[in-house]
């Protein structure tokens, strides 16, 4: 059966909710015969582009295929790499193309993650996939468990900001006890997708971009300008998860790495009366703000059980908690028994009261290293593999459900994926797809 025919008798499954077929061709895992790993950029828009430009800047990848579903927004990525084939489906790149490359990068909106990073990694590929991984709690576990059962492949999460030098000296300086055991954190960002409710009417398609597509797994709905693509789908429940799942794989990471933390065992929400009580609001949107109080399991780098805050849309800390400091528009706050780190978003980290020595560390491209974790053959490891990613991104989603119960604490049991005192909120955990967009395990 050719590729093409193939790919088709793939899609009439996927259009019946069966799965996409494992069709790993031996030539997906031979590089180039120049020595560069073959990649393909799905994704080639804003974060996409910057993504894209990194990652060939290694010098040890090459660009053999795009796939956007706006052709207009891929248009400098194509004049980039002129020889690049381009696609706007990511189903034929990874159907009929898929023994023409090694490697992809997923930068699309959120609730594309899981279906276009599961699919490539089970066609052999290696994957880098923006944060949050996914869009869904069980979506990041499905993703966690695939890459690990392909022991062979490279994954990282795009939180590149992990690897600069900021955020990796307060993960040394805690990990060398700089204030002793932890006893609580408060992290915070400024960010806010504010929206109120869904639009009526609706408007023309843009030439080039296939709304279809763009909205791949999610419900229907009509196009608005400016409302969902190409930013904004951020403020909306079907796309994306609001200000923490943006952000908290780069301020909780920090927290993650240097304690040792795995998902939460509770999370509570505080958010505005006024999306609280809108049936409406509470269905589509996201809060203006939030404040997410968890609760961790106590690891040998923490003061017992961990509580952690999170706060967002202008919310922030205690001023009291900064002892005379400028408080950062974002950042996160370690109480510790024998003093206070402040790790600002994102700058030098510093104890507060007090002068410490920085460390001395190596530079470390997050894309970069990537790209030679896969031409190591396994001798390099990434710092932000699913395994790791997913349980990060699962305590942000934590916060996005514990929203729409605000008020009250839910108890998080991770093992099983559920809320062992709320029905309602685990129905949350798992994603729904719509007919046509099925894929084995997920939706």
């Amino acid at each position: 059966m050719n590729s093409r025919r193939s790919f088709l008798r793939t899609s009439a499954a996927t259009a019946a909710g069966l799965a996409f077929p494992t069709i790993i061709p031996a030539s997906v895992f031979a590089a180039s015969p120049n020595g560069k790993v073959r990649h393909a950029a799905i994704g080639c828009s804003n974060q996409g582009w910057s993504d894209l430009q990194v990652l060939a800047g290694s010098g040890k990848l090459e660009v053999v295929a795009l796939c956007d579903v706006d052709e207009s927004v891929a248009a400098e990525a194509r004049a980039a790499f002129p020889d690049a084939k381009f696609v706007k489906d990511w189903r034929v790149l990874l159907g009929d193309m898929a023994d023409q490359f090694e490697s992809v990068n997923v930068t699309v909106p959120d609730h594309m993650h899981a279906a276009i990073a599961l699919q490539a990694l089970r066609q052999g590929k290696h994957v880098y996939c923006q944060k949050p991984l996914t869009r869904t709690i069980a979506e990041a576990r499905q993703l966690a468990e695939s890459s690990g059962s392909r022991g062979q492949l490279v994954t990282q999460m795009g939180n590149q900001i992990q690897s600069e030098y900021e955020y990796r000296a307060a993960v040394d300086l805690l990990r060398r006890g700089v204030i002793g055991k932890v006893k609580e954190i408060h992290a915070w960002t400024s960010a806010t997708f504010p929206q109120r409710g869904r639009p009526a009417g609706e408007d023309p398609v843009p030439p080039g971009l296939d709304w279809d597509h763009w909205l791949g797994v999610a419900p229907v709905r009509p196009y608005k300008k400016d409302i969902y693509h190409r930013f904004n789908w951020r403020g909306w429940q079907d796309f994306g998860g609001g200000p923490i799942a943006d952000f908290c794989c780069h301020i909780l990471d920090t927290p993650f790495k240097a304690l040792d933390l795995v998902p939460p065992t509770s999370v509570q929400a505080e958010v505005p009366k006024e999306w609280a009580d809108s049936e409406e609001f509470r269905r589509e949107n996201w809060p203006d703000w939030a404040i997410y109080r968890y609760e961790f399991a106590a690891t040998p780098r923490t003061d017992g059980p961990l509580p952690v805050t999170w706060y967002d849309g202008g919310k922030q800390p205690d001023p009291a908690l900064f002892k005379g400091a400028t408080i950062p528009g974002g950042g996160a706050l370690f109480i510790g028994e024998e003093g206070t780190l402040l790790l600002p978003h994102y700058a030098t980290p510093q104890v507060l009261g007090r002068k410490i020595q920085l460390p001395k560390l190596e530079p470390r491209n997050h894309y970069h290293h990537f790209v030679e974790a896969i031409l190591s053959e396994g001798k390099v490891k990434t710092t932000s593999p699913f395994s790791y990613g997913a349980p990060l991104t699962e305590t942000g989603l934590l916060g996005t459900i514990a929203s729409r119960f605000a008020g009250k604490k839910l108890d998080w049991n991770s093992e099983k994926l559920r809320f062992s005192n709320d029905d309602a909120a685990t129905a949350l955990v798992s994603p729904k797809y719509r007919d046509g967009w099925n894929v084995e395990g997920l939706g």
